[in-house]
């Protein structure tokens, strides 16, 4: 009867002391865009082995505006702004585990999708839903989890 106190005496410390030490860094990273160095959140938050991505717009971030031509157009610069937070961290699309796709119009669904599909062939766990508007008059918002 000791000798099974001890050993599971013994597993419980183990289990104990193992836990003590995983409390995981968090980094919040400033954007690497110049233009987005005053903003009032992270471009991302890394935490273990993940990369979580602020939201993107279709903002051409050189010029300052969205990009025009429509849900296809800022699809696309959406997608790109992604690309270059990615790469900015050494990851790619191939990376990316989930997306969380907000449209200010649901019927765009068709459109958007037309285009994501050439970027993401991995095929990432996705959530998609439309909202009553989103920021800087934006038709689309895409934020990302990347596994590092």
């Amino acid at each position: 009867m000791k000798t099974k106190l001890l050993i599971f005496m013994s597993l419980l410390f183990i289990g104990f002391h193992s836990c003590e030490g995983s409390d995981s860094e968090i980094i919040f990273h400033q954007s690497h865009e110049p233009s987005r160095a005053n903003v009032l959140f992270s471009d991302a938050v890394e935490t273990d082995n993940q990369l979580f991505l602020t939201g993107q717009i279709g903002k051409d971030h050189k010029k300052g505006t969205l990009v025009p031509g429509g849900i296809e157009a800022e699809t696309k610069q959406v997608i790109e702004n992604i690309i270059d937070v990615l790469k900015y961290h050494n990851l790619s699309l191939d990376q990316v585990v989930k997306c969380t796709v907000i449209l200010k119009d649901i019927n765009d669904f068709k459109a958007f999708n037309s285009v994501y599909s050439q970027y993401f062939t991995k095929k990432p766990a996705r959530t998609t839903f439309a909202a009553a508007g989103l920021a800087g008059g934006a038709s689309i918002e895409i934020d990302v989890i990347a596994a590092k």
